[in-house]
């Protein structure tokens, strides 16, 4: 995985984890499916220049989707993938990786050098 500069992230070893979105795999392609016809939508709203308020209150929408899905696959992720590596003491790895994600989505910059403890 790399950053959109182009850093490198390196990925803890995942070994046996079974992510645990699989079991809700359906709910999660509904909602990006309710995301691609959002972003359809728009795309037809800008082909025929309806109000650009509009638009953007569209596109807050979507955001917002794409929000709670990421949200719904972050909760996933630490109940599932770093609960199982704190169990086996491999939590810190799993811990910076998922708070670079977080600073990602909200849109902070990552700071170098993993966690000390």
């Amino acid at each position: 995985m790399t950053t959109p500069d182009g850093r490198s992230i390196d990925r803890p070893p995942y070994g046996d984890f079974r992510h645990s979105y699989s079991k809700d795999k359906a709910q999660l392609r509904r909602r990006l499916s309710r995301m691609e016809g959002q972003v359809r939508g728009i795309a037809r709203m800008i082909e025929r220049d309806e109000y650009c308020v509009d638009i953007l209150q569209q596109t807050a929408a979507l955001r917002a989707a794409v929000d709670a899905l990421s949200i719904l696959v972050l909760e996933d992720h630490v109940q599932g993938c770093v609960r199982t590596a704190a169990a086996r003491g491999e939590a810190d790895t799993y811990v910076d990786e998922v708070m670079d994600v977080v600073r990602r989505t909200l849109g902070r910059p990552v700071r170098g050098g993993a966690r000390t403890t």
